[in-house]
């Protein structure tokens, strides 16, 4: 598979105000090494936070109160990338993930809270920074073919990542996975900069700083109809990944699994990311109004399946957790070409930020929920009220998404 960039044959005179374009797969082999990153801690931050704390509503309070830190310092990214070149803003984005993996490992309350407000501001900086570039490089006409490729090259790695991160949790202790997750990330950074992407194409601004204020981008964003439908379908797939990584080991140790039966249902739900292609092709051809509703309509059945299923019947949720990641693959490979195609050209940088929010929203949101539901009822329950959500998304999507999208 070949990279797109195009590469410099003298890296000692490369210099980096030349424009060079990147194609799909450069992004896609960004993507690739950065899931990887991400996919070691996916299932052992939750089930090592149940380790500390000793139940899921616990667990609940604790991702809530690091989501609304994460959402309060998202708004203000802005100012911070703005005062950056958007290289040195991707190398602070990784950076935080690999201080995030030390956190993590020291196994404490306070390096857990540490770790996981770290790990989701890096991925934060790393999202934003990534769909800059990209909606620099690549034009609004291939992003149906762009960005089911990136989702879909990113299989690999959260096939792998998730049952491997567990198994070296299970094996070796906190420090396991999280030696990895450096590796990996060092890798990242080398696989970056080697590739040496311009800030610069077509004349674009690089990234300098500009006047800010965090109110006044989210007035601007929600002023604009189109992307607040992009946000909130954004929102809604973004649920059904939180509660699943979350809350899903988590309802199998409930039911008397061992954690490595929840990391190896988190890696297979992730070997049916090829969907996100086929999702793209359908997209295509049936367009993307008709592909998103669809799928939000299958993974809210899916949802409810499985928060039905609960604890009685741990393997039968698996199976019904897996249908719902079958269709909620589908939605990511089409659902964030709502955004690019309605964001505005000198606005990219402001509202990327705003809507990267659908992210933390997607973590604070239902965690606040599922704390209140889950001390009254079973954990199956946040299922049910997950499907209802995803429900909602859907028929938001069908109804105000344009046709011809």
């Amino acid at each position: 598979m070949r990279l797109e960039a195009t590469m410099p044959t003298d890296l000692s005179t490369t210099d980096f105000s030349l424009p060079r374009r990147a194609g799909a797969y450069t992004f896609a082999a960004l993507f690739a090494v950065e899931s990887f990153v991400r996919s070691l801690n996916s299932t052992v931050i939750s089930l090592q936070a149940y380790d500390i704390l000793g139940a899921a509503q616990k667990v609940s309070v604790l991702s809530t109160v690091v989501s609304v830190t994460v959402l309060s310092a998202t708004l203000f990214l802005p100012h911070l990338l703005g005062r950056m070149r958007r290289r040195w803003a991707y190398t602070l984005g990784v950076s935080m993930m690999m201080a995030a993996s030390l956190a993590l490992a020291s196994h404490v309350l306070e390096g857990q809270a540490l770790g996981m407000l770290l790990r989701n501001l890096g991925a934060a900086v790393i999202n934003i920074t990534l769909q800059l570039y990209i909606m620099e490089h690549i034009r609004r006409t291939d992003l149906a073919r762009s960005e089911p490729l990136r989702l879909s090259l990113s299989t690999v790695s959260w096939m792998t990542g998730p049952a491997l991160g567990v198994t070296l949790y299970v094996s070796y202790g906190p420090w396991g996975p999280q030696l990895l997750a450096i590796a990996a990330a060092a890798g990242l950074m080398a696989l970056f900069w080697y590739l040496k992407l311009s800030d610069n194409v077509n004349a674009l601004p690089p990234g300098n700083a500009e006047n800010f204020s965090a109110l006044r981008n989210v007035r601007r964003f929600l002023a604009q109809p189109r992307l607040r439908l992009a946000w909130f379908i954004a929102f809604g797939r973004s649920c059904f990944w939180t509660t699943f990584f979350i809350y899903g080991p988590l309802l199998l140790v409930e039911a008397g699994l061992d954690k490595r039966v929840g990391g190896f249902m988190i890696s297979a739900s992730q070997a049916l990311l090829f969907t996100a292609w086929i999702a793209g092709r359908f997209a295509q051809r049936y367009g993307v109004r008709s592909v998103l509703a669809c799928a939000f309509a299958l993974c809210a059945a899916a949802s409810l399946g499985a928060g039905l299923a609960g604890t009685a019947s741990p393997y039968l949720a698996i199976g019904f957790l897996l249908l719902g990641s079958v269709s909620a693959s589908a939605i990511d490979g089409v659902g964030g070409i709502p955004f690019l195609r309605a964001v505005r050209h000198h606005e990219r940088q402001q509202m990327a930020a705003v809507y990267r929010t659908y992210i933390d929203c997607s973590e604070l949101i239902p965690a606040f929920v599922f704390a209140i539901a889950l001390l009254w009822f079973p954990i199956g329950a946040v299922f049910v009220i997950l499907s209802a959500a995803l429900a909602a998304a859907g028929f938001v999507a069908w109804r105000h998404l344009p046709k011809s999208l």
